[in-house]
């Protein structure tokens, strides 16, 4: 009887401190987002995200997301639009907040069809906001922590049975302009977000 009272013990003892440790990591990995004043990131509010914009790549339309002096401002919607503010690496929406010379094509970015004359995944607008699933697999990302400021990063959870690449988001350069793309290794492109006025 003893035996097993001491049995009994270390088996709830020790899944306390399983649960306890798995508590943690959750805790851990779904971050709070700031801005560069130090508020926490909110839904559906204009920021500006370290000079990203909008540019054209030898056709009209789509648009590609680049990195340029001046940016333009988005917004960020996640998974649960009931949800006020961001969290780190969980998946969102990212909408740029203006209206461009695509007018039949929404600012929601997605990742474009693999391009075969760069050998690249690009960041570009056309995506769909919301709906989460298969269909939309393209058009979420995450916001990660990356030393003293965020990266983005593209690996959508949003399809339990889907399978995809995860990677960085980070910088291709060519004629048309330092262009978003996945990139696969460990250089992502830093980004900060200040509240637009």
């Amino acid at each position: 009887m003893k035996s097993t009272l001491v049995a009994l013990f270390l088996f709830v003892a020790l899944s306390t401190r399983a649960q306890e440790g798995v508590a943690k990591v959750n805790d851990a990995e779904y971050t709070e987002v700031f801005d560069t004043s130090g508020n926490k990131l909110r839904a559906g509010v204009n920021y500006y995200v370290s000079g990203l914009s909008l540019a054209s790549a030898g056709v009209h339309c789509p648009l590609y997301v680049v990195a340029a002096d001046q940016g333009l401002a988005l917004t960020f919607t996640p998974i649960n639009p009931e949800k006020r503010f961001i969290r780190g690496n969980t998946d969102l929406n990212i909408k740029f907040s203006t209206n461009t010379s695509c007018p039949h094509e929404s600012t929601v970015l997605k990742l474009k069809s693999y391009d075969d004359k760069t050998g690249q995944w690009f960041v570009a607008t056309g995506g769909v906001l919301g709906n989460p699933g298969r269909q939309t697999l393209a058009n979420w990302f995450q916001i990660v922590k990356y030393y003293d400021a965020y990266a983005l990063f593209y690996c959508p959870r949003v399809c339990k049975d889907c399978h995809h690449q995860c990677m960085n988001v980070g910088i291709y350069e060519d004629q048309y302009g330092k262009r978003l793309a996945l990139v696969d290794y460990d250089e992502p492109y830093k980004v900060q977000f200040q509240l637009a006025a």
